[in-house]
């Protein structure tokens, strides 16, 4: 896996990557300074994630989080910040990030993010999602999917069990768990069944 860490603070880069070094045994790290830098490392190789800060120089906010996903569509890009205001955290999701985490969270935190993010998923930590409803944020009709999650919803709708989905989709129940947790956070659901619900609420209905 190619990691490219972007964040203004060489400390921050430095222990971001000290704790990505358990994520995978041939993982490679690149970083950047400034979003001057983002780009030119985005521009000369690919990349499977990227970890970016979303106030360091060169870099203006959710919408160039937007411009940087509509530039390189394969990339899964995770916000790292400070900043964990509800609006900015959704606007950051909404303008294509693929997770969320704060700077001040505990570091098996930003493990998991990568990992669901991986996997496909999309991650926000518990207390963000809190916080979101806590703002009465109304419900998305506009929620992204991917295809596999796309596919592992439309056997939820089926009632599907997770061995069931896991066969059906040629991968194990640990990933199909994976998906389903990335659904119900995009959904904001807590559950199977409410995940069900929103879905057919919001017009999705899986592949």
């Amino acid at each position: 896996m190619k990691v490219l860490i972007a964040d203004d603070h060489p400390l921050v880069r430095d222990a971001l990557a000290r704790v990505l070094a358990g994520l995978d045994d041939g993982l490679e790290v690149a970083e950047a300074g400034d979003g001057h830098e983002l780009i030119a490392q985005l521009e000369a190789q690919a990349f499977d994630l990227a970890l970016v800060d979303l106030l360091m120089p060169a870099m203006n906010g959710p919408e160039d989080i937007r411009r940087l996903r509509q530039r390189w569509p394969a990339l899964s890009l995770v916000v790292v910040s400070g900043q964990v205001d509800p609006g900015i955290v959704r606007a950051v999701l909404e303008a294509g990030a693929a997770g969320f985490v704060p700077k001040t969270g505990a570091a098996d935190v930003l493990v998991v993010a990568c990992r669901t993010v991986s996997a496909g998923g999309v991650y926000v930590p518990p207390h963000a999602l809190l916080a979101l409803r806590d703002a009465h944020a109304p419900a998305r009709r506009d929620v992204v999917l991917t295809p596999r999650q796309q596919d592992v919803l439309a056997l939820l709708m089926q009632g599907e069990p997770n061995r069931r989905i896991a066969q059906q989709l040629g991968v194990t129940e640990g990933t199909v768990k994976l998906h389903i947790a990335s659904l119900l956070r995009a959904l904001r659901a807590r559950n199977r069944t409410e995940a069900v619900f929103r879905a057919r609420q919001l017009g999705l209905t899986g592949h």
